[in-house]
């Protein structure tokens, strides 16, 4: 079982240059878990792509229903008062923004606070930076 960050998702849902790799990471292991927002944070990231005008409306209801798919599998880590104190936590000792410093409290959250030894798969610098202090294997690992 990985953790798996919104921007290593996408790739898992539209064709781009990082998706063979991020598909590779799933085949060996297609236990995902995922912070409660990565859904929605997809979504956009989607949409963005569709009204930036690189996908098409028909290649984003594909993705979505990829999206759903995947969805339908992953675990969540649910929003609560320990996750977010852990957040707070971290946007004070690394330079995340306020999402992903939710993300990383959610993968913190889903393996007890014992991070090594546990896969966090993500392409964003700066939570592979914070994900990899903080303990995490981080995957790709040639990035």
């Amino acid at each position: 079982m990985k953790f798996w960050d919104t921007s290593a998702v996408v790739p898992l849902c539209v064709q781009g240059p990082t998706s063979v790799v991020v598909r590779e990471i799933l085949a060996e292991d297609a236990s995902m878990v995922v912070w409660w927002g990565t859904r929605t944070e997809c979504v956009s990231a989607l949409m963005r792509r569709t009204r930036e005008g690189g996908t098409t409306r028909a290649d984003e209801r594909a993705a979505r229903h990829v999206l759903r798919s995947l969805a339908g599998a992953w675990m969540e880590m649910q929003p609560n008062e320990a996750l977010r104190n852990t957040a707070e936590r971290l946007l004070a000792v690394h330079p995340l923004r306020a999402a992903d410093a939710l993300q990383l409290a959610a993968a913190l959250s889903w393996c007890g606070q014992a991070p090594a030894g546990q896969d966090f798969v993500t392409f964003d610098r700066r939570l592979r930076d914070a994900s990899y202090r903080e303990g995490f294997t981080v995957l790709p690992a040639t990035r």
